[in-house]
């Protein structure tokens, strides 16, 4: 793909995003299954973290995972492409008592415009990175960024969605196979559509190389249904509460840890 194609795909969801931030925070409150996600994305990400550590945030959206971070005593940058979305972290911080971090309007495909900036840390939740084909040139950027030492912690959906391929028993063969067209997927959101690629951990193991070693990985509703199932967990509790126990039990597990509606990996830089 020429850099002038990505730089379009990457911002007709830019525009997408934007659009759809005034409601971001509702959505995002309103569906328990995105917190029972953040929950483990969250702790994931903390074990390596210590008060005072600087965070680059990619794809940060509203600032809800920054806002967490800072609050946890990290350093945050919270850089998104969405100009609505840096707009809404903006409005956030004038709020007396909250918690405050820098904000940039930035694309993770440019991540050398953060020039001699360096960081302990680097983040990206729920799927942000699927928003380019050519992950390959982010995670390089990730490389240059992050410190030796440091650790970056992503999450990623892959091709393998046991819930979305469960739609073959309801014969509907094109959602259940949508992950699996090489060149990406059409996404809407808020009316406008733009292309999503799918990535395995074998994927980001390849492009960062032998100097990052893997420290934790694991599935994301690969038993727990999926965000877009919100109303599982108050029309079925109890088989909610069944479905996580197993989902933790088994999300770890060789396998297992690559599949789901998502998965996040943490590695650290050796060198």
């Amino acid at each position: 793909m020429s850099n002038a194609s990505m730089a379009l795909d990457v911002g007709t969801a830019s525009s997408a995003f934007s659009k759809q931030s005034v409601v971001f925070d509702d959505i995002d409150a309103a569906n328990p299954l995105i917190g029972w996600v953040r929950e483990r994305v969250r702790a994931q990400a903390l074990r390596e973290m210590e008060p005072g550590d600087t965070l680059l945030e990619l794809n940060a959206g509203t600032g809800i995972d920054s806002a967490y971070f800072a609050a946890q005593g990290l350093r945050v940058l919270a850089t998104d492409a969405a100009e609505g979305m840096i707009s809404e972290q903006v409005s956030k911080q004038s709020d007396q008592g909250s918690p405050k971090w820098e904000t940039k309007l930035l694309s993770f495909h440019d991540l050398d415009k953060l020039g001699e900036r360096r960081f302990q840390h680097v983040f990206s939740n729920f799927g942000g990175l699927n928003c380019t084909d050519r992950l390959d040139l982010v995670l390089h950027g990730v490389d240059r960024v992050l410190l030796p030492g440091g650790t970056c912690t992503l999450v990623i959906m892959p091709r393998f969605s046991p819930w979305e391929l469960a739609a073959m028993l309801k014969l509907n063969f094109t959602f259940a196979l949508r992950r699996w067209r090489r060149k990406g997927t059409v996404a809407h959101v808020e009316g406008i559509p733009f292309l999503c690629h799918y990535y395995g951990p074998g994927y980001v193991r390849r492009n960062l190389g032998d100097r990052f070693t893997v420290l934790d990985q694991r599935a994301l509703s690969l038993v727990v249904p999926p965000p877009h199932h919100e109303t599982f967990p108050l029309k079925w509790p109890r088989l909610f509460r069944f479905l996580e126990r197993i989902e933790d039990g088994l999300a770890h597990l060789p396998v297992l840890r690559n599949w789901g509606d998502h998965f996040v990996i943490t590695l650290r830089k050796n060198t």
